[in-house]
This record gives structure tokens, sequence and C-alpha cells, in this order.
């Protein structure tokens, strides 16, 4: 229910599990997302935090994560969008989940990372 973090209400999730870059432990977390060409892509925006989410920096530290978009379920390599890819994804996103605007004001100096997932 996006309507708790400023949202319209019910959105679909995937789940991304990465993996702890100082436990090594699985962990998973449900995260708004849009498609791509090859894959999907998802904001690492911690409501606008001036800090990274754990979750960007486990993958930060090991892009190979694991994905379950409904009962689809697959691993993948996950990359930082740069440029005008970023910008396009960007708008994509901001169109499925308005707040994410909010959270870049929010966010001050800190550029809140366009994740891509793609299958491994």
């Amino acid at each position: 229910d996006s309507s708790i973090g400023g949202g319209e209400g019910m959105i679909e999730t995937l789940l991304l599990t990465t993996t702890g870059r100082k436990s090594g432990l699985g962990f998973t977390i449900p995260l708004i997302y849009g498609k791509t060409a090859s894959g999907y892509c998802v904001i690492a925006s911690k409501g606008g935090a001036p800090a990274h989410p754990a979750w960007y920096l486990n993958l930060d530290a090991d892009p190979e994560v694991h994905i379950q978009v409904g009962a689809e379920k697959y691993d993948a390599r996950a990359r930082v969008a740069l440029g005008d890819e970023r910008a396009q994804l960007w708008q994509k996103m901001v169109g499925l989940y308005g707040p994410y605007d909010d959270y870049k004001v929010a966010a001050g100096e800190r550029v809140i990372p366009v994740v891509v997932i793609e299958p491994a």
C-alpha cells in the first residue's frame, strides 16, 4: 500500500534478495519496480534519507542478486543506470510513484540511485 509513503494506494512490488556485505546472509526487501527492455528497475530512495538504503549498499558490494516478480524467480545482476538511461528511468518511476520527486528533494546532495536488474 503506497499510500503509507505518500503514493496513491496499491502498487506492485518485486522481491529483491541481496547478500549482506557484512553478514553474508540473504536479505530480502519488497520494492516498487518498473519494467525495462531487458529486466526491471528500482529506486534506492530510502524515503529521501541522506544515506543509501542497506539493500543498495549490499548490491553495490555484490551485484549478484535474486529477484521474484509474481511467480517468476531468477538470479540476476544489478547495475546503476547513468546519464540518459537514468533520466528516462527516473521519469518512468516517478510516473509509477510520484513521491520519488519529493524524496529527491529531501535527499539533498545525495544522488538517489536508479538500479537496473537484469537476468544473470
